[in-house]
């Protein structure tokens, strides 16, 4: 999809050039090789591909050339459940700003309403940082949903009933999965963050000319709410270890509880065993083989060699009993 925010305008969807006329901001969306080569054209500037979007250093992620810049980060969205993370990219020229994605994002549908109520003209670099603030309020709207996760999370480890013996696996996996999830959100909004601050950053000190002076201090204060959430998403990776570490610690107690109850269950097979195999011996000199009350004594002492050991393992505590 080829789109073209102009200023006081709807969004309108550009299958020729005349479509683009006078729109700072050109907005592709997974586009298709005509619909690159068509922005490339209107932009005056090569555009990078998927491939390129997904490298990770930082000078195929930040660079300039004489007539523009060239950006790109990841960027976490939510989709259908789910948080997944897709490559952004940015090409700034003088008249144009053209924002190559592969998924919708809430903080573009809102600029770009933005941009169609404003009555007065934008320029491409006030487009960037429009962008920017958007994309760091949603990230930080993620953020917020992440830490109320965790604090469910956290009731759910610590103060829910634990459920029945048949159902505690699978309560377990749930446990696990959920952690995996939230760590998977965190490094993913770690990324984003990393991505958007090395943009900031370049692009608060950049000093071409094309740019307008209000936008080195909106990047600044741009920047300062990254560090924030940075400083929050520490704190919740410290959290999601926590809560990992406590279900594991859970976990183990109750696999430890199974192991005494199988401790138990074989220690009081084995005394009972011991009698009726000596017993089944029949040896002609066995004291017991003619005593009229022998089956009863020896029924008894199996009886017993159950009773006596889990009276034991009941005062210990290893069957719920007082230790």
């Amino acid at each position: 999809m080829f789109l073209a925010h102009h200023p006081g305008q709807p969004t309108r969807t550009i299958t020729k050039a005349e479509d683009a006329a006078h729109a700072p901001w050109l907005d592709l969306i997974d586009p298709t090789e005509e619909e690159r080569d068509m922005a490339s054209k209107l932009c005056g500037q090569p555009l990078p591909t998927h491939a390129n979007l997904e490298e990770i250093e930082s000078s195929s992620r930040l660079r300039t050339t004489d007539t523009a810049v060239f950006l790109s980060t990841p960027l976490v969205r939510r989709t259908d459940e789910q948080y997944m993370s897709y490559p952004l990219g940015f090409v700034l020229t003088a008249t144009h700003i053209v924002t190559v994605r592969y998924s919708d994002y809430a903080a573009f549908n809102l600029v770009a309403q933005q941009i169609t109520d404003r009555k007065s003209d934008v320029r491409p670099d006030e487009v960037i940082a429009l962008l920017m603030e958007a994309i760091v309020d949603r990230l930080a709207d993620i953020l917020e949903h992440l830490g109320q996760a965790l604090s469910v999370l956290s009731r759910d480890i610590f103060e829910s009933p634990r459920p029945s013996a048949g159902k505690q696996a699978s309560w377990q996996r749930s446990l696990l999965r959920r952690v995996g999830q939230s760590e998977d959100l965190s490094s993913m909004v770690r990324d984003s963050l990393l991505g958007l601050d090395r943009v900031s950053i370049f692009m608060g000190e950049s000093h071409r000319s094309s740019f307008t002076s209000s936008l080195a201090p909106r990047m600044a204060t741009i920047s300062r709410d990254i560090t924030s959430l940075n400083d929050f998403v520490a704190q919740m990776t410290n959290k999601i270890q926590f809560l990992l570490d406590a279900a594991l610690g859970f976990i183990n107690i109750e696999q430890n509880d199974g192991m005494k109850i199988l401790t138990v269950v074989s220690f009081i097979g084995v005394t009972p065993t011991l009698i009726a195999g000596i017993y089944g011996m029949n040896f002609i000199n066995m004291p017991e083989l003619k005593w009229p009350l022998g089956y009863y004594y020896s029924l008894s002492a199996m009886v017993l060699s159950i009773i006596i050991p889990l009276l034991w393992f009941r005062r210990r505590g290893w069957l719920g009993g007082s230790e």
